[in-house]
């Protein structure tokens, strides 16, 4: 399947909407995560104007359609030779290999771009599509934080993982 990742434009907010607004795709992420269409196009248009100094946001497009977002977030201070990487995948992607190949290809552009020598992500333990992804990108579990998230009223694990230059 051919994807790409391109830069966003702010007239993609309609696609990132329609395959963002899946409850399959908002348990798994932060309780900051858009969920309606003006806090979309906020969204869009702050990942359009980044001067990616601090981070980089791509759409990821599929047979020339919007199917998710994969982003990259330096950290500063004493983390600042760290980034975090975040995404998501419309449902209908899933399965496919997007994603993996996706996290490889934003990695391998951010250890060139970047003064970094490493890369985490932290995925709800119960995610087990994103944990694999990471794992298929050569990230590795450096630990599992028991009840450390509180979300919606319940607790939920996270995984530490971790690609080192």
């Amino acid at each position: 399947m051919n994807f790409e990742l391109k830069k966003w434009k702010k007239t993609d907010v309609e696609n990132f909407f329609k395959y963002s607004h899946n409850t399959k795709i908002t348990k798994n992420m932060r309780d900051s995560f858009p969920s309606t269409l003006d806090n979309c196009r906020k969204t869009v248009e702050s990942f359009s104007c980044n001067d990616e100094t601090q981070q980089c946001c791509r759409a990821i497009v599929v047979n020339g359609e919007i199917a998710g977002c994969i982003a990259l977030f330096l950290k500063s201070g004493v983390y600042c030779k760290n980034a975090e990487i975040a995404y998501w995948l419309g449902e209908p992607f899933w399965g496919r290999g997007i994603m993996s190949k996706s996290i490889k290809q934003l990695c391998r552009t951010a250890f060139e771009q970047y003064d970094i020598v490493r890369i985490f992500a932290e995925p709800y333990a119960q995610n087990i599509g994103s944990r694999k992804a990471l794992e298929k990108a050569g990230f590795v579990l450096e630990g599992i934080m028991k009840k450390d998230v509180y979300k919606n009223g319940n607790f939920f694990d996270y995984c530490m993982y971790a690609l080192v230059k």
